[in-house]
């Protein structure tokens, strides 16, 4: 990803103004290390920049959390705040005549608050990778919406390009946490939910797309008949799913299992493990019933909650526990001496957000975008308003 790295220079004289193409919205301290945090504001997205620091050089580079897909707004913003710095190695070069993304086929995670979908038909695919699979199923099946969801950025990137340059029109890529965007999924809606060839995650089994309430998401977001389809390399995951689908907590299912089955494409990870003989398992779980609706009606703001010099003593460094949910204020910003910018992770413990909570001594909002916008994460918010309201 973009990244810059510099000699040490005087912040100071980096100051709310317009650098190039790039507004410099603010510049914040975080108080545990000398690192700082830049707001920026690019073609009318708003993101920030980290400027990490060490003896001899520093380096820019993007955050992590509100990186816009459009990588090219990234590298605009760390070119123009660089002007004028002794630059001691950079990754970035911008091309004016460079290939805009396919932007009208990517969707944020908030595009899904109350979503019209253009076609009657719709499938997901989790975790698309190089997209040999979702770009087959989008051409072979022109009156179906697909929805392909990938956590990995530059997949994501590459994908949006083959859309635009094969001009397929039945495809969206949202560059999100599969586990959460479903959550945003109306009820009965899609036909299919693909999940081809998951990370294994054997030593980190929590970070497992499959999981007891993907299961349950996935169901209420089907439609009667429709089908959640696992196709994976993986002989422990195998199992690993068929005692998901198969728990105690699950009362009710219909599983259909394969082995070896052959499909109509193959991604070149498969083509991999065929050559070295290894096994493929599909399960296939459908949905036996429609879902109730699903009420997406949370208001996640802060109402007159403000900052006060007390907040900085109460916010403790330690996750706060609550009852199947949580909360973890892990950095500390200083913008000036009445605002700050507090780094934290909330929400469930399987499928946790990463936000940033802009205060002032007038306004408290989510920097970037607010949480999806589920029970759990309203959940965590009401605690969290409870918390910063001293």
């Amino acid at each position: 990803m973009p990244h810059i790295t510099v000699k040490p220079f005087d912040t100071s004289k980096l100051r709310e103004d317009i650098y190039g193409n790039t507004k410099l919205l603010f510049k914040s301290q975080d108080l545990n290390s000398s690192d700082e945090i830049i707001g920026v504001e690019v073609e009318n997205e708003k993101f920030l920049l980290h400027l990490k620091k060490s003896k001899k050089n520093w380096l820019l580079k993007y955050d992590k959390v509100t990186r816009p897909l459009n990588v090219s707004l990234v590298k605009q913003a760390i070119g123009d705040i660089s002007i004028g710095l002794e630059i001691l190695n950079s990754n970035i070069a911008i091309r004016k005549s460079q290939t805009k993304l396919a932007n009208q086929y990517e969707k944020s995670i908030e595009d899904f608050i109350d979503i019209d979908f253009p076609l009657d038909s719709v499938s997901i695919e989790v975790g698309f990778g190089s997209g040999k699979h979702l770009l087959h199923q989008a051409i072979n099946n022109p009156n179906r919406l697909f929805i392909g969801i990938e956590i990995h950025t530059p997949s994501a990137q590459q994908v949006l390009r083959q859309i635009e340059l094969k001009n397929i029109e039945n495809i969206w890529i949202v560059n999100y946490d599969a586990r959460l965007l479903l959550e945003m999924m109306p009820s009965n809606s899609c036909s299919n939910i693909f999940v081809h060839f998951p990370v294994p995650w054997d030593k980190k089994p929590y970070r497992r797309v499959i999981s007891t309430s993907f299961l349950e998401e996935s169901m209420r977001v089907l439609k009667k008949n429709g089908r959640l389809e696992l196709r994976t390399d993986s002989y422990k995951y195998f199992w690993y799913s068929l005692d998901t689908f198969l728990g105690e907590d699950i009362a009710k299912t219909a599983l259909e299992i394969r082995k070896n089955e052959s499909l109509d494409i193959t991604s070149k990870y498969e083509a991999r493990w065929l050559r070295q003989e290894k096994d493929i398992y599909d399960v296939f779980v459908t949905a036996q019933d429609n879902s109730a609706k699903r009420d997406f009606d949370f208001d996640f703001s802060f109402d007159n909650i403000v900052y006060k010099n007390s907040i900085l003593d109460k916010i403790s460094k330690k996750p706060i526990l609550f009852d199947g949910f949580f909360c973890h204020f892990e950095r500390i910003y200083r913008v000036s001496q009445s605002a700050i910018l507090l780094k934290l992770t909330l929400g469930s413990f399987d499928r946790p957000e990463k936000k940033y909570i802009w205060m002032d001594n007038g306004m408290s909002y989510y920097f970037g975008s607010p949480p999806v916008k589920t029970v759990t994460n309203y959940k965590t918010h009401l605690k969290i308003k409870e918390y910063l309201n001293v």
